[in-house]
C-alpha cells in the first residue's frame, strides 16, 4: 500500500471471486444483476470487473451458464454454480473465516495500550 493510498481496492479484487460464487450459489443471476448487487455493498465500483470475472470462473468450470429470454430487451447470459463451484465457495468461506478472525486479533491487539516493562 502506498503512503496515503487504501488496501481497499487489493481487497475487492481478493474476494470478489468468493462473493460472485456466494452469490450465484443463491440462484442463477445475470452479469448486470451481479454488479447491482455487489455495488450496493461496495465490493464493486466497476462494471467493467465483473465480465472477465465471470469468463474466467465459466473457463475454469466453476460456474456454468443459459441463455434466457428477457421481457426488457435482449435474451440475458444467466450464471450459475456447478459443482466445483460450490466446492471452491465451501473453501473460499473456511479460508476467508480464518483469515478475517487473524486479521482482527491482529487488529485488536494493535489497538490495545501498550503496557509497560513486567517486574
Amino acid at each position: 500500500m502506498e503512503p496515503g493510498g487504501t488496501a481497499l481496492p487489493q481487497l475487492r479484487r481478493g474476494v470478489l471471486e468468493g462473493c460472485v460464487l456466494a452469490l450465484l450459489s443463491d440462484e442463477p443471476r445475470y452479469g448486470f444483476d451481479l454488479v447491482r448487487s455487489l455495488s450496493t455493498t461496495g465490493l464493486l465500483t466497476s462494471e467493467g470487473t465483473i465480465y472477465p470475472l465471470l469468463a474466467r470462473l465459466r473457463k475454469d468450470g466453476l460456474v456454468e451458464t443459459t441463455w434466457r429470454e428477457s421481457v426488457s430487451g435482449p435474451p440475458r447470459r444467466y450464471y450459475s454454480t456447478t459443482p466445483a463451484g460450490v466446492a471452491a465457495l465451501g473453501s473460499f468461506s473456511a479460508e476467508w473465516a480464518r483469515f478475517r478472525d487473524g486479521v482482527d486479533a491482529v487488529l485488536t491487539s494493535a489497538t490495545r495500550p501498550v503496557e509497560g516493562p513486567r517486574p
